[in-house]
């Protein structure tokens, strides 16, 4: 017997996302019972917090079908019992801030960074050849980027920056911390040697800079820089209608209600069912706040408990 709980009365919608594994399609995973209390400005990482979020819409089967159909028998037919013909869900969530990983969810393929362009670049869409990259020092962390005073000397604070390895030809999903779009084979990117930190998640800003060292607002997705990465300054972000790629990722929405308590929509895979698309809300005329809108589908993962295949984990955790 459980004890009823008052309905809950939140004000507004968390989003949380973190990378799935796509080589080896394992998401990240949400555990209520051990995590559900965390910090709401400080997620376990990898979660990255997008902040409070509005329009919120899940939905579960496709348009009016609920994915349940009745077994009929006799004549007439008589519902006899119920069964799941399929499973289906979608989200829909519109997000307040833009950013990297923001815009990557909504823009449904490769979201990429305009890096600053090398003297005499031609001009290109999704930003001409790159100015060469700079090496990392030992001792570098992932709030902190050791390049030494001179190439210090190039970076200024407030800079974007995309820590990756360099383009030697690889061929599969690319990208460090969260893969980042997909190469079927090399002669597509043109032998780039920038294209990883071109497309890469592992993006950070420059908040201070000491002795060499450029320190960052947030840690790195990928965590401490490994063997090989470099950095190279971004102006901006530009992301694209079409390409093949589809961004997935492990989703999480949290709606906190004013008891304290706290209701979790866990989404291992989400992948965006659509390409970019902004909304406006109206300000003081002639003012409008453009957001971010984004549509997701959910994919499946087996539970470990009992082989039941979901798409999604819905926790209450009462105050």
């Amino acid at each position: 017997m459980t004890v009823g709980m008052v309905a809950p009365v939140t004000r507004r919608v968390r989003a949380y996302f973190a990378p799935v594994n796509r080589a080896a399609g394992v998401p990240t995973v949400f555990d209520a019972a051990q995590m559900g209390m965390f910090a709401l400005d400080a997620p376990v990482a990898p979660w990255v917090d997008l902040g409070w979020c509005t329009k919120f819409v899940r939905k579960s089967g496709v348009g009016a079908k609920s994915g349940v159909a009745a077994v009929r028998t006799g004549a007439p037919a008589v519902a006899q019992s119920q069964v799941w013909s399929e499973v289906e869900a979608t989200v829909a969530v519109e997000f307040a801030s833009w950013g990297k990983l923001s815009m990557a969810l909504t823009a449904g393929s490769q979201q990429m960074n305009l890096l600053y362009t090398a003297a005499g670049a031609g001009l290109n869409g999704s930003g001409g050849l790159a100015a060469a990259a700079v090496g990392l020092a030992a001792g570098s962390t992932a709030l902190a980027l050791n390049v030494g005073a001179t190439a210090a000397a190039g970076f200024s604070v407030g800079d974007l920056v995309a820590v990756d390895v360099d383009y030697v030809g690889q061929v599969g999903y690319v990208g460090s911390g969260a893969s980042a779009g997909y190469v079927r084979q090399a002669s597509d990117v043109a032998s780039d040697v920038n294209y990883v930190r071109r497309v890469t998640l592992n993006v950070g800003q420059v908040v201070g800079i000491v002795a060499g060292v450029l320190e960052l607002a947030a840690p790195l997705l990928a965590g401490v820089p490994t063997a090989g990465m470099q950095v190279s300054r971004v102006v901006g972000f530009v992301d694209r209608e079409g390409g093949l790629f589809f961004q997935e990722w492990s989703g999480l929405f949290c709606m906190e209600g004013e008891q304290g308590e706290r209701i979790f929509y866990y989404y291992p895979r989400l992948q965006a069912m659509q390409g970019a698309e902004e909304v406006t809300e109206a300000l003081l005329a002639p003012l409008e706040r453009v957001k971010l809108a984004g549509s997701f589908r959910a994919l499946p993962v087996v539970d470990a408990n009992d082989g039941a295949r979901v798409v999604c984990f819905r926790s209450y955790l009462p105050g």
